[in-house]
């Protein structure tokens, strides 16, 4: 598995808690890449060290093709791709076509490959049209959705190739479905 992280802190913590169980299960490979902005983010966070603890070879942007993980997408290296957390902007991208970052380029080399993209987005349609979240500090506060960001979720979940799971439980699961098929 290849998983891409962008620079958002919300389901970041519980995340990296669901793939440390993956990956202590013992049935999945996992390579990790991160934009620029993750790194600021898993470092404001305190979660590098425990993002270390995960892989010793930890890949960080430097340009949409470097590293270079979009050639193995395209060649089949990884059973599928994950993006989580990813960002509004990241999301924004995607369904747009623009594939001009590390985590975009990788979700597009994907598709052009036929390997199958999980997203965890952090901008979700709920019914209240808010969502909860925890600060680096463990303070919680309630962010309301923008409209733009409802509408590139939605058309995300649209997108031939891309599965939205909706919050980190759900890469165990897909995780064992991937993982036997």
């Amino acid at each position: 598995m290849a998983w891409g992280i962008t620079g958002s802190g919300d389901h970041l913590p519980e995340t990296i808690q669901v793939i440390k169980r993956i990956i202590e299960r013992g049935n999945v490979k996992v390579t990790i890449f991160l934009s620029k902005s993750a790194v600021i983010v898993t470092k404001w966070y305190g979660l590098w060290k425990e993002l270390e603890s995960i892989s010793p070879k930890i890949m960080v942007e430097e340009g949409p093709n470097i590293p270079f993980i979009a050639g193995q997408l395209q060649i089949g290296k990884f059973k599928f791709l994950l993006v989580a957390p990813a960002t509004g902007n990241t999301v924004a991208k995607i369904v747009n076509g623009i594939a001009d970052s590390l985590v975009t380029n990788a979700v597009s080399q994907a598709q052009k490959g036929n390997v199958p993209v999980y997203i965890l987005p952090v901008d979700q349609e709920t019914e209240t049209g808010k969502v909860k979240t925890i600060l680096p500090t463990g303070e919680k506060i309630v962010l309301t959705m923008r409209e733009v960001d409802l509408t590139n979720f939605r058309k995300l979940k649209a997108m031939k190739g891309i599965t939205v799971i909706t919050r980190p439980q759900e890469i165990e699961e897909m995780t064992k479905r991937e993982a036997s098929s």
